[in-house]
């Protein structure tokens, strides 16, 4: 048991079970006397308590964490999650893996977010057999890459050190807004962003040097890549090595070839666009970590084609788009959002050409809550 200071926390389960249906003879049944109705009341009981039914006292340690008995546990790394309840997990000392489930007052105990468990999460399991345990504990998350999903927290991936947004020149088309908010998701979960602009192959390269010139001033790493021609993906390779490191971006940019190329022998699953909208097919399903020769994790994710950011406030927009840090004291209004304010430095930042008028754009729409 934890030596850790405790406290009790009450939290509500909800039933395991639909209650019963009545049965649909009543009325003949009624006729068969007063045993007959004791019977039925035993039954079919109805409940006024709607669809939680009972709470249950926890003990809690001083971080919130759900104290357990840590000497039947072992500790691991989730490989991949599978829905809300099903992931497999690597033990630390054996390297084995094990196909997990997820312990139920864990899912409850998580209500803001759409899975309890995430790919790349630390995790204390109990194995039940040689292949497989329940998760009792997960431990607290560095290097978070999430977004909003139906008013929910819906957490990609956990305790990463790099975030490769990966966006294509065409098929589907280049979004530079959804890189913006790629870039602004991975400050926010502290980790670190680079951008690769792949399919380089489908334009000619002079029509790229604005966007990549735009980012690398900025400070990203950038870097245009093609898997027909081979380009880039030498020194896309060398920028994996040591770290672990998300790809994402919208379905059909190539996420998955890329790691094909970068690691020959991955063999993951890929796609082509749809001719007739032009965007990506989902091909896959669920972040997987997956180990590279050359030292390093990589996690290949499903694709997104809207990223609504989660729990990003207005007023700390600004604070994200690095090129807009020198101008933002020089504002008539303190609290200036930099969208129709007399005085504002940014916006005449903007106009000078001092600020990019598409990262701009951007800013603008995240602040009014397009997505």
């Amino acid at each position: 048991m934890s030596a850790k200071r405790q406290r009790k926390i009450r939290v509500e389960l909800k039933k395991n079970r639909a209650p019963s249906a009545r049965r649909n003879d009543l009325t003949r049944q009624l006729r068969d006397g007063e045993a007959e109705l004791d019977r039925l009341a035993r039954e079919a009981r109805m409940s006024g308590k709607g669809e939680v039914t009972r709470r249950r006292t926890l003990i809690s340690d001083e971080s919130g964490g759900r104290v357990i008995d840590e000497t039947a546990c072992r500790s691991g790394r989730v490989i991949r999650a599978i829905g809300a309840t099903q992931c497999f997990v690597q033990d630390d000392a054996t390297a084995v893996t094990y196909q997990c489930t997820v312990r139920r007052v864990l899912r409850t105990l998580a209500s803001d977010e759409r899975n309890a468990v995430v790919a790349g999460d630390r995790v204390l399991f109990q194995p039940l057999d040689a292949t497989t345990g329940v998760i009792e504990r997960v431990e607290p998350r560095q290097g978070v890459l999430s977004r909003g999903h139906h008013h929910r927290e819906h957490v990609l991936v956990a305790n990463v050190s790099q975030v490769m947004i990966v966006a294509s020149t065409d098929e589907p088309p280049l979004k530079p807004a959804l890189i913006d908010r790629f870039l602004v998701s991975a400050a926010k979960g502290g980790v670190a962003a680079a951008i690769c602009i792949n399919k380089s192959d489908l334009v000619d390269a002079a029509e790229l040097q604005p966007v990549i010139g735009l980012y690398s001033r900025l400070g990203y790493w950038v870097i245009a890549t093609s898997t027909r021609t081979g380009a880039g993906i030498a020194r896309l390779r060398r920028q994996l090595v040591g770290h672990e490191t998300v790809f994402a971006g919208q379905s059909g940019v190539g996420k998955s070839s890329l790691l094909n190329a970068v690691q020959p022998g991955l063999g993951l699953r890929t796609g082509e666009v749809s001719e007739t909208s032009h965007k990506g097919r989902h091909t896959t399903r669920s972040a997987e970590l997956l180990k590279l020769d050359l030292g390093g994790w990589v996690v290949d994710t499903p694709g997104i084609r809207q990223f609504e950011l989660w729990e990003v406030s207005p007023g700390e927009v600004e604070g994200y788009f690095v090129e807009f840090r020198p101008f933002v004291p020089l504002c008539r209004y303190p609290n200036c959002l930099h969208l129709t304010e007399d005085g504002c430095a940014v916006r005449a930042a903007v106009c000078d050409d001092l600020i990019s008028r598409t990262r701009y754009e951007s800013y603008a729409r995240i602040v009014m809550g397009d997505v």
